[in-house]
């Protein structure tokens, strides 16, 4: 016989065994997607750091001393070039500056002049070139004694190496006053990023005080460009040029159709900028322009792409009078 009570104790322990085992089973498949988890917002962070850039963010203490440095560094040319200017006005400086480098001195040009000219325009260079442009050794005196480079400014044909390549390729052979834009194809409507590239080119060439664009059918008078030039050697960033606004036109027909035009607000007006024919920005402009090249917006036209990007900048504007249509009494002249 049993004793009362002593029939279910089997089952009941074979039920805690059960228990026990099925806890344990939770337990590591709850540890396990836990874990599962965890490894899976490991690697979407270290994905989502790899695709935008977060994991390189982080900047060590070397590299941020070097970018302190930098920003003393600048801050030190800044008052070296407010000194400079100060004693510019004073008058210690003369038409074009002179730098002396410990064993040898050489003279900062007074201005480089690209003259923008297009294919089949050989008349029109030609004309400048018997007019106010010297050639051979009388362009290597201007350059001398004047600090004046002058050249013309052109791309290449969109048939790369074509008969109108040659032409150009064999004028600039016999005249060598040429500078050819290998990385610009000539397109009318492509004019505002020549007049950049023109820039880019020029800074990154020559150290002058003055880069000037003019065009083809511009006679430019030297003396007196050099003379102008001069009185605003004073001013280390400055544009000057015939100061002027107009309206901006819509209609896609229209000969100075503006796409973009709805940038220019309801008035439909450009904000004020040099003429195309003529104008002259300093050399920390032509060198701002050249540092940011890759984000400099163009628009239709070159003057009004120029101007847009002189909005932002402490720039001087100078409405330069004698670079306006209505002061020149015969053609297009700078007297």
């Amino acid at each position: 016989m049993q004793s009362r009570g002593s029939g279910p104790r089997p089952l009941s322990r074979i039920s805690s065994i059960m228990l026990s085992m099925f806890a344990t089973m939770a337990s590591f498949y709850v540890a396990g997607r836990l874990w599962q988890d965890a490894q899976n917002r490991v690697y979407l962070i270290k994905e989502l750091d790899r695709r935008t850039g977060q994991g390189q963010s982080a900047i060590s203490v070397d590299e941020t001393l070097k970018l302190v440095a930098c920003r003393h560094q600048q801050k030190k040319l800044a008052a070296l070039e407010m000194e400079l200017a100060a004693a510019r006005h004073e008058g210690f400086i003369g038409q074009y500056s002179s730098e002396t480098n410990g064993t040898y001195s050489r003279k900062r040009l007074l201005v480089v002049i690209g003259i923008v000219t297009e294919f089949g325009r050989k008349k029109h260079r030609d004309a400048v070139r018997k007019s106010w442009l010297s050639t051979g050794a009388a362009m290597k005196k201007l350059e001398s004694e004047k600090g004046v480079v002058a050249r013309f400014v052109i791309g290449r044909s969109a048939n790369r190496g074509d008969g109108l390549d040659r032409e150009i390729d064999d004028e600039n052979s016999q005249t060598k006053d040429f500078i050819v834009l290998d990385n610009h194809v000539e397109a009318s409507e492509e004019g505002p990023k020549k007049t950049k590239l023109f820039l880019v080119y020029a800074a990154d060439t020559w150290d002058a005080e003055f880069y000037a664009k003019v065009n083809d059918d511009v006679y430019v008078n030297i003396d007196a460009l050099g003379t102008m030039l001069a009185s605003h050697l004073d001013k280390p960033r400055v544009y000057i040029g015939c100061m002027k606004s107009g309206e901006v036109f819509s209609e896609s027909s229209h000969k100075w159709f503006e796409p973009e035009w709805w940038k220019f607000g309801d008035g439909k007006s450009y904000f004020r900028h040099a003429s195309g024919e003529m104008f002259v920005v300093s050399r920390a402009v032509a060198q701002f322009i050249s540092i940011n090249k890759s984000v400099l917006r163009t628009y239709a036209h070159d003057d009004v792409s120029v101007g847009s990007w002189m909005v932002g900048l402490d720039v001087k504007h100078v409405n330069e009078g004698k670079l306006c249509c209505s002061s020149w009494s015969s053609g297009l002249s700078l007297h």
